[in-house]
């Protein structure tokens, strides 16, 4: 896979839609599919909401030192997501999903993202290097011509 770019930031107010502004745009200058770059988009949403919200509670992480770290990388078929952060550990490979809600009266907000992800992407590939979470979301690079 080729390294298409990369992008580090601190965590905190404006580190999701930074993020998300980046991506968007390197999914435009690449002219993916639009269903790849939704997809992406969700996903990456989805983690970086996440990890800046409880990544970075623990007390440890200065402001100064804290990073989060991404990477876009594309294969002729995949498009995989790095993102590096060092938070506190977490691997969302072997967190469990709720259970679909029977009825809106039992529908509870939030707690769906790992659904969605394991839904749109072919593989979440996680690992503790040293002090910092990798997380690696590939993406089947969508080539059907006509848009949604």
């Amino acid at each position: 896979m080729q390294t298409l770019a990369s992008l580090s930031f601190a965590p905190g107010p404006d580190a999701v839609p930074k993020a998300l502004a980046w991506l968007e745009s390197i999914a435009k200058q690449e002219n993916w599919h639009k269903r790849t770059a939704f997809k992406l988009i969700l996903c990456l949403d989805e983690v970086l909401s996440n990890v800046v919200m409880y990544g970075f509670q623990d007390g440890n992480q200065d402001a100064g030192v804290a990073c989060i770290a991404l990477s876009i990388l594309a294969g002729e078929q995949e498009i995989a997501l790095d993102i590096i952060d060092n938070g506190i550990p977490f691997d969302p490979t072997l967190a469990v999903t709720r259970g679909l809600a029977e009825s809106m009266d039992d529908a509870a907000i939030g707690g769906h993202g790992l659904r969605l992800m394991r839904h749109y992407l072919r593989d979440i590939h996680y690992r503790r290097e040293g002090d910092k979470n990798h997380l690696r979301l590939t993406a089947i690079a969508d080539t059907d011509k006509t848009e949604p």
